[in-house]
């Protein structure tokens, strides 16, 4: 059996960390930067950078946190957030991202993925999926009603090269209350890519029922970030549930 993954998620607006519920209500928190760096040491085998600002506010990636990232940390890193071009991604990979989270552009240009992942390797792509209460797939950070089902796009994304799928409980994010397992177990029966579970992680127990349910890899933000939990923990209480991890505990 593969190991599964334990991946904390860093949400920022530019270079401020941000907290909010449901992606709504963002306050500021403390800074990007360090909250990877902290992390790190903790001994993780990847982070997730996602700047939430930077496509509804237009920016592009960050490339100097990245490449500022990528040389202090020495810890593999999934960035997204204003990525809308082959050349975002080729620069994020050159600043020393191992993976690119593609978001609303994957829906709103779907040849992008195809692109990307034809260019790079599809194990360097990675589509973002985020999901009403209803099944039905958002883009934008919620704020566009896309119209099809989480699996329909899901299958879409995952045909045309997208190597990991990170799927997001829109209604669960940031509440720690715990992942959308239907939502879960819709998805990830369902597309040959492996699917990252994100939205609602708030113990060890609501990971392990994320991977119950078929999630390959597990994504936290404020479970790690607001309370004594840690990856490394998370990995223990995995394994005495019988599920590897790479975290080293």
């Amino acid at each position: 059996m593969l190991s599964k993954r334990i991946i904390p998620t860093i949400l920022c607006r530019g270079r401020q960390l941000v907290k909010g519920e449901r992606f709504d209500a963002w306050r500021v928190v403390g800074n990007a930067a360090q909250a990877v760096k902290i992390h790190a040491m903790r001994g993780v085998d990847e982070i997730c950078l996602l700047d939430i600002g930077a496509t509804p506010e237009g920016r592009s990636p960050d490339l100097e946190l990245v490449s500022e990232l990528a040389g202090d940390t020495h810890v593999p890193l999934a960035v997204g957030g204003g990525v809308s071009t082959t050349q975002d991604v080729k620069d994020l990979l050159r600043a020393g991202a191992d993976k690119v989270v593609i978001g609303a552009e994957a829906y709103r240009n779907p040849v992008l993925l195809k692109r990307c992942a034809d260019q790079f390797g599809r194990q360097a792509i990675v589509a973002a999926l985020d999901v009403d209460v209803d099944g039905r797939a958002r883009g934008f950070c919620n704020e566009m009603a896309i119209g099809l089902s989480a699996v329909e796009v899901a299958d879409m994304y995952s045909m045309l090269g997208a190597g990991e799928i990170l799927l997001t409980a829109v209604e669960r994010e940031g509440t720690m209350k715990g992942y959308d397992l239907q939502l879960i177990s819709l998805v990830a029966p369902r597309i040959g890519v492996p699917v990252i579970a994100h939205g609602g992680a708030g113990t060890y127990q609501h990971m392990l029922e994320a991977l119950q349910a078929g999630a390959d890899a597990v994504a936290a933000g404020a479970m790690f970030q607001f309370t004594d939990q840690t990856p490394a923990g998370a990995a223990l209480y995995l394994k005495e549930h019988g599920i590897e991890t790479r975290v080293v505990h």
